[in-house]
């Protein structure tokens, strides 16, 4: 709605998980690095774990773009899924053709074994990705484990990647999951932005869809932005987007900190931190309150009652 005037070709800050937009801080490069390290390296099972719209997503795409044809990829989005579920798509994601006859967990994983074999004789790879894996219903974690055992007596026939919320921490650290657990060799824990790269992440967005950030972004704002998204991507995406749409509501061709302020309240304190901290803080304090005038009520009422104790309040 807003490119034209921006003088963008595109939406710099869509919700999309488009790799190109990837902005590679440090720790995404790194994360990045790890990942692309472990499958050369065919280190068997890793982990990547982050907050809500930190980027794990885009992460996982960027990775897939960037791999090239000896390695087959086979990507899950939607953890939800039953045990013979997970090695139905497994295998549909790989182009894995399943013979007539009766679909069982033991053929599924017998036709899968006999894909990474001819894969693996011709020389390639294989990888699997399970995104939003803090979701996997506890049996599917362990028929994931047993897909590990896929290998050859020299090395692992599939890699397998986890990317998840923290809580998929917590659940690998299960007693029941131990194995699966000490199974992962790469791990890495996705933070959100640190202060000063929020005007860098900004600029790769806009210079990325065919703009400048300085002729668009105030100097100004990128503090404001910090406290309101506290460096989630995800969240300073929206802000962005909506204070681009504020400022050509305006007929405006600079976001300022006024304007992202308008975009901060349109926004709403449900999604993002500055405001749901403040909100969350006075919620806090009322109950403390609430709590602490209770109290006092009913020690004053039994001062009443019994004539035994009475607070200097109610004197």
């Amino acid at each position: 709605m807003y490119e034209a005037y921006f003088g963008l070709r595109e939406n710099p800050f869509s919700l999309s998980p488009d790799p190109r937009y990837l902005y590679l801080s440090p720790q995404h490069r790194e994360a990045l690095n790890c990942l692309i390290y472990g499958i050369h390296e065919k280190k068997g099972f890793m982990v990547v774990t982050g907050g809500i719209g930190t980027g794990k997503t885009t992460l996982c795409r960027s990775l897939l773009a960037g791999l090239d044809d000896s390695v087959a990829t086979a990507l899950i989005f939607n953890p939800a899924l039953s045990e013979i579920e997970l090695l139905k798509t497994v295998n549909q994601e790989f182009g894995v053709r399943m013979e007539r006859g009766r679909a069982t967990k033991k053929r599924y994983l017998d036709q899968l074994n006999a894909f990474l074999m001819r894969n693996f004789a011709a020389g390639k790879n294989a990888v699997l990705l399970i995104d939003e894996a803090q979701n996997l219903p506890h049996g599917v974690m362990e028929q994931i484990r047993m897909l590990s055992n896929l290998e050859t007596v020299r090395e692992k026939l599939i890699q397998i990647i986890l990317l998840g919320q923290p809580e998929l921490l917590r659940l690998l650290a299960l007693p029941s999951l131990r194995q699966l657990n000490e199974r992962i060799t790469v791990r890495y824990e996705l933070k959100p932005l640190a202060r000063e790269e929020i005007r860098h992440y900004i600029g790769h967005r806009i210079s990325t869809a065919g703009g400048q950030a300085d002729t668009i972004f105030a100097p100004g704002v990128y503090g404001r932005l910090y406290r309101a998204s506290r460096g989630i991507p995800r969240r300073i995406n929206a802000i962005c987007d909506r204070s681009l749409l504020v400022a050509y509501g305006k007929d405006l061709r600079t976001v300022n900190r006024q304007i992202v302020g308008a975009a901060i309240r349109d926004i709403g304190p449900g999604y993002l931190t500055e405001t749901g901290t403040v909100g969350t803080r006075q919620i806090v304090w009322g109950v403390i309150a609430a709590a602490f005038l209770g109290t006092a009520l009913l020690l004053a009422g039994y001062g009443y009652l019994f004539g035994g104790f009475s607070w200097p309040f109610f004197r």
